[in-house]
């Protein structure tokens, strides 16, 4: 089957808008580049490394990066040559207000007189990057320079505006997934097989997942628990799949198809994301990947993941008991989790299909431009 991507006309006719996108290191695929990618009538340069797997031109920069102790937007690190970047364009953009490789964005397109966008999630006032100096200047930049805040999700848009951005500049469109690529299976799912699909990160919650699997055998003694992803808990899922191989599978990390097929492999999905000091859950999106394959989500509330997974899906205490609890509900009961499946296949697509939402986005560009004078 093909992908959203392929569900875009050949030809959407001449660019009306050029677009200089400041990667950050480490910056993930299928997610904010991919669906500016996707924007009818724009075309897109990309600026640093490696090169990204989107259509879009490549110019590729390195990094400077002192230490890795923060990940993406985040990341003690900046574009090392910024002299092949094309300078006419029309909007200069990156991700996040805070982030060091934003700051630079904004010093270029002040310097080449392009527009500023910035593109982001985040709605934590609290960050303690906001008061590092680096970060700070960043901030400051975009906070006086943008003239386009892209916010991603509602608790995003409503922290732009108490930092104290205008709301004339700040839109929202929620993000997509590629709908075609992540579908129900042909039959539904009869065995009792749970899917933990995520960075393998402490915040993650692979431990919670484990210790409430075990308390779900009780109950389900038949259940089976799927893990796929890498990071620093790796350790604890190899461990878990070898205590019990015929019940707990750890696959690694797979590429976007894989955990497509591995989600119709489920019954129900399940992750326990719990907040650090400088991180909480924004949304998720492999929530709502899960959601567009049919599968019923257990999590806990953390953050703002509300935005992503609504009822009748559960998101219950950080404990091992309320996510077992949750987990045996779906798992015991076909005709609930069968409900649960329809609802969610149907909300995925009507409000995050990749394709539809690049257009949404596409149309916040559009009603900024129209503000700017440049229409």
């Amino acid at each position: 089957m093909n992908s959203s991507m392929d569900q875009l006309p050949a030809n959407d006719g001449p660019a009306r808008r050029r677009l200089l996108w400041f990667m950050q290191t480490g910056q993930r695929p299928w997610r904010e580049l991919h669906w500016l990618s996707l924007m009818p009538h724009t075309s897109i340069t990309a600026l640093g490394n490696p090169p990204p797997p989107e259509r879009v031109n490549h110019v590729p920069s390195r990094y400077r990066q002192p230490t890795k102790r923060f990940i993406e937007a985040g990341a003690m690190a900046w574009l090392r040559d910024l002299d092949d970047a094309p300078v006419d364009t029309d909007w200069v953009a990156s991700l996040e207000p805070f982030s060091l490789v934003t700051g630079q964005a904004a010093r270029f397109a002040r310097d080449h007189q392009s527009r500023l966008a910035v593109v982001m999630w985040h709605n934590f006032a609290g960050s303690p990057l906001y008061r590092l100096p680096g970060y700070r200047r960043a901030w400051t930049l975009s906070r006086d320079q943008a003239d386009f805040f892209l916010c991603l999700i509602e608790a995003s848009r409503t922290h732009i505006l108490d930092m104290g951005v205008e709301p004339e500049r700040v839109d929202m469109v929620y993000p997509g997934v590629d709908t075609v690529t992540f579908h129900p299976p042909d039959e539904p799912v009869g065995e009792p097989v749970i899917g933990f699909i995520s960075p393998l990160r402490a915040s993650k919650g692979l431990d919670t997942v484990l210790a409430a699997y075990g308390l779900v055998r009780r109950s389900v003694p038949e259940a089976r628990l799927v893990i796929a992803g890498s990071g620093e808990d790796e350790p604890i899922a190899r461990a878990a799949a070898g205590a019990d191989p015929s019940h707990v599978q750890f696959l690694g990390a797979l590429p976007q198809r894989e955990v497509a097929e591995t989600m119709r492999r489920c019954a129900v999905f399940a992750t326990a994301p719990r907040p650090t000091r400088t991180w909480n859950e924004q949304f998720g999106l492999v929530y709502v990947e899960a959601m567009a394959s049919g599968l019923p989500v257990v999590t806990t509330a953390s953050g703002t993941n509300h935005e992503a997974v609504p009822d009748p899906n559960r998101r219950v205490a950080d404990d091992p008991e309320a996510v077992a609890e949750a987990l045996t509900e779906f798992l015991s009961y076909d005709e609930l989790r069968s409900k649960v499946s329809q609802f969610n296949r149907n909300y995925a697509v009507d409000n995050h299909d990749v394709v539809t939402q690049a257009r949404r986005m596409e149309q916040a560009f559009e009603r900024a431009e129209w503000r700017l004078g440049m229409r």
